[in-house]
Order: C-alpha cells, then structure tokens, then sequence
C-alpha cells in the first residue's frame, strides 16, 4: 500500500531534512520511504508530505506507523492523506 502522510513539526525551528531522516529510521524495517517534499502552510511553517510503501498484508499496521511517526522527536501532528493500493 502506499501511504501518503503530513507531518506538521513542533515548531518551526524543526529541521525538515533532519526530521525526515529521523522518521525514516523510526520506521518499522518492512516500511520503505517512497517520496517526500516539503509543503508551505503559513507564515514560514512547513509541512513534510512523506510517501511510504507498507505492505498489503499488513496493512493493520497503519497505526504502528502513524504511531512510530508521532514518536519521532521534532514531530507536531500527523495527518494521513491518503491510502491506495500500488
């Protein structure tokens, strides 16, 4: 499944690139970073847009992601945008 999440950061002072990489080795090992931009909000916030592969049959770990993300220190909120099938 691919899975497209926003990650908004904690405060703006939050390196975006570092954030990133942080998630990506927060993840679980069966999770693959498929992409990543940065997206402008408001008044010098910005979000980071991550795409990431999760497998089909697990797709109940959904929440261990999102989980695994909002752990992530330098993480604000999530939002999950979208979930589709590859």
């Amino acid at each position: 499944m691919l899975v497209s999440i926003k990650i908004l950061p904690a405060d703006l002072e939050v390196d975006l690139v570092k954030l990133k990489d942080d998630i990506q080795s927060a993840l679980p090992e069966e999770v693959k970073v498929a992409g990543s931009r940065v997206e402008p909000i408001a008044f010098g916030l910005n979000a980071l847009i991550l795409q990431v592969i999760l497998p089909e049959d697990r797709g109940g770990d959904l929440e261990r992601l999102e989980e695994a993300i909002r752990e992530t220190n330098g993480v604000g909120e999530t939002e999950t945008l979208m979930v589709s099938r590859v």
